[in-house]
């Protein structure tokens, strides 16, 4: 079986091997044990449950909360030639009852279906009908009371397993479980926690900064339009926020799209569309936004403000840098956060959980002002011990040097105890630097011994200052409709001349990534194809696969079939404008050299076996598609898509040997009355006899026919 894996992985998703912890899961099913499966976002869990799900005979039932990201996964099952659907809030009732009664007819391999769904002993009954091997649960976390996204609705999982003629096997797969997490998802799934498949928290690909003491809109500013050729996410803590946010970005020429719980489903849905294809280069959201979000090229995830906890965050922040390219993760952040941050708790957790929710966001907190490897605190929480530095955080590479700024921390804590603690850093900043604004006088601040004290600031850097200053604790935010500043503990000490304060240099702006002239014509083509076919660019190609063809550069279609996420199905799809694309660069740059190691496609043949020819050859000794199909221990749908490919290679099969002749009249007759857009009311006006297969056949010769 696990041959057969592995030939799978590679003609369908055009990857050589499984990456760490597939294989174990992989082998963990087909030993037919219940299994954990807890991988980094962006670590192939998917792959972990497709697999399988191609191997196994039968519909694999995949149990996921993220509604965009059943669509986006649909798709790419779709473009790689694996028959899946989802059923959904987003269908009508009778696009529902259609794909169900499709599944019935054993059309699909893989169905997902949103978790409410279980709560109908209608739905629940239909499921009863299919031949179900495995039930994959995306998302596991949230099946526990102490997860950061519980839904009372996977509480019934267990129940719908339970009530299966035949018992399936469990997958239970999740980015984000902490220990007590991990035992409760054991417990509700009656899976035996020996079989847990943990590949480690750590994303190598990332790189984690913490930005404190700064002007952050002009941070954030000055990054996108630096970055403005790559994707990525801003994540704000409120919904006006997130509109003052895009309105802002949008004014400075920005690509920007917005998306929060306040915006109308149309207007969600659309946003939504123009960042998955590319119209729009970044997203300002709330954390509604992103949660199961497949686009793999997302170069950058900031939160503008401090996230809830580290669940959350690493979730969030794990949308960056799917495909393995070096990705960032930002936290801006400022300590006011917390009060705004305490406030969502207190209105949104239960009264039994504001406790540990308000725990969990002190360990956010502590994240932000930690000296440690960034990378490391992460692993820890999650509890991962010894891990290693990553050696590419913000703390890790901080070469920055230390300024004693105690005089001017003391000039500052002073201003703010003579103007009575009663109001908000601008002000201050306006006395500091001696404002002559009307203000001034009616107050008379023009009369404190510290107006005019910072008067070589600006009114911009001495309300940085200030906002250093609170980033150290040093000054405290008095929340409520215009915030107010006073001076902490910490600071009394400082301006008693017990502490002194040190100021970093400011963080510099990078770039996420080299600009390559042949990447940016490969992302040209691959917006094409993708708006040709209406689908998301991701879809078509990752930014790692268009990279492994920068390093390449395959000019063959031998060539093209070892590039990094190429597999047979779409190398025939998409290999030629890409190949020809190539082509032109090295005639317009023939100084471009390629990797020279290459293997040679005679010894990469040689070595594998070509599943579809295997097949091929039992069928040309007069094996049926059943007999293949036991033989060869496969699906008998893997077999009939490996005949479809040997047909459309233009091997040696007759229509008559797959269709006999008496059966043709019923199919004119069926598509005639029909239509032939779908499969399903095509199979319920013929004889049983006649399977799916032979009707797809059917179908091709009918459009070839139209075509000549």
């Amino acid at each position: 079986m696990l041959e057969q894996a592995k030939e799978l992985l590679q003609a369908h998703f055009g990857y050589p091997s499984f990456r760490k912890g597939q294989e174990a899961a992989i082998q963990s099913i087909f030993a037919g044990q219940n299994t954990v499966c807890i991988m980094p976002t962006g670590g192939g869990k998917s792959i972990c449950y497709q697999i399988p799900a191609l191997v196994l005979p039968g519909t694999t039932i995949v149990i996921s909360p993220l509604i965009s990201l059943m669509k986006d996964q649909v798709d790419s099952l779709l473009q790689v030639g694996i028959p899946a659907t989802f059923i959904n809030s987003s269908l009508s009732a009778q696009e529902a009852t259609e794909r169900m009664e499709a599944a019935i007819y054993g059309e699909y391999k893989l169905l997902y279906i949103a978790p409410e769904r279980l709560e109908s002993s209608v739905f629940v009954e239909q499921l009863s009908a299919l031949e179900i091997p495995l039930v994959a649960v995306d998302e596991a976390h949230c099946i526990s009371q102490w997860g950061h996204d519980f839904r009372p609705s996977y509480l019934q999982i267990q129940r719908l397993i339970e009530q299966l003629p035949q018992k399936p096997l469990v997958m239970a797969l999740t980015a984000t479980a902490t220990p007590q997490v991990r035992v409760d998802i054991c417990n509700a799934l009656h899976i035996d926690d020996e079989n847990t498949i943990m590949t480690g928290f750590a994303r190598e690909n990332l790189s984690f900064h913490v930005i404190k003491g700064q002007d952050r809109y002009a941070f954030l500013k000055e990054y996108v339009k630096k970055n403005e050729q790559e994707g990525g996410i801003i994540y704000a803590a409120t919904r006006k926020n997130v509109d003052q946010l895009y309105e802002k970005l949008a004014r400075e020429g920005v690509r920007v799209g917005r998306y929060h719980a306040g915006m109308s489903d149309v207007n969600r849905k659309r946003e939504q569309e123009k960042f998955l294809q590319d119209e729009t280069a970044v997203m300002v959201a709330t954390s509604a936004f992103g949660m199961g979000i497949d686009k793999s090229y997302i170069r950058y995830c900031i939160h503008y403000q401090l996230p809830k906890n580290m669940e959350s965050y690493y979730q969030e922040a794990g949308r960056a840098g799917r495909d393995g390219l070096e990705s960032e993760c930002i936290v801006l952040y400022s300590s006011q956060d917390v009060q705004v941050q305490r406030f969502l708790i207190d209105q949104s957790a239960e009264r039994m959980r504001i406790a540990g929710e308000l725990e969990k966001l002190q360990a956010m907190v502590d994240y932000c002002h930690t000296e440690k490897c960034l990378q490391t605190y992460i692993l820890e929480y999650f509890g991962q011990r010894n891990a290693s530095k990553c050696g590419k955080c913000g703390n890790c590479t901080d070469s920055r040097s230390s300024v004693d700024v105690t005089k001017e921390a003391q000039m500052v804590l002073s201003c703010i105890i003579r103007m009575g603690q009663r109001f908000g850093k601008t002000a201050v900043a306006q006395v500091l630097t001696g404002s002559n604004n009307k203000k001034m006088k009616e107050l008379k601040f023009d009369r404190l011994p510290t107006y005019g004290l910072l008067n070589d600031m600006s009114i911009k850097e001495a309300s940085d200052f200030i906002e250093f200053l609170i980033s150290q604790e040093l000054i405290g935010v008095e929340q409520g409709q215009f915030p107010t500043v006073f001076v902490t503990p910490a600071g009394k000490e400082v301006l008693l001349g017990k502490q002194q304060v040190y100021r970093k240099e400011v963080v510099e702006v990078t770039q996420v990534s080299s600009q390559d002239p042949l990447f940016e014509k490969l992302r040209h083509i691959r917006k094409s194809i993708a708006n040709i076919e209406n689908v998301p660019p991701f879809v078509i190609f990752s930014d790692a696969s268009l990279k492994d063809m920068c390093v390449k550069l395959p000019q063959t279609k031998e060539e093209f079939l070892l590039v990094s996420g190429v597999g047979e199905m779409k190398l025939e799809k998409y290999g030629a404008p890409f190949i020809n694309g190539i082509e032109e660069f090295c005639k317009e740059n023939p100084d471009r050299s390629r990797e020279k190691l290459i293997p040679s496609v005679a010894k990469r043949k040689k070595g594998e076996k070509n599943s579809h020819l295997e097949t091929y050859k039992l069928f040309k000794e007069g094996l049926s598609v059943k007999e293949i199909a036991k033989t060869r221990e496969m699906a008998t749908s893997t077999i009939e898509n490996h005949i479809q490919q040997c047909m459309a290679e233009g091997l040696d099969i007759a229509v008559s040997e797959i269709i006999p002749d008496q059966y043709l009249p019923f199919l004119e007759q069926a598509v005639e009355e029909v239509g032939s857009e779908k499969l399903k009311p095509i199979k319920e006006l013929l004889p049983d006899k006649i399977s799916y297969l032979m009707i797809k056949v059917f179908l091709r010769t009918r459009e070839t026919k139209k075509t000549l």
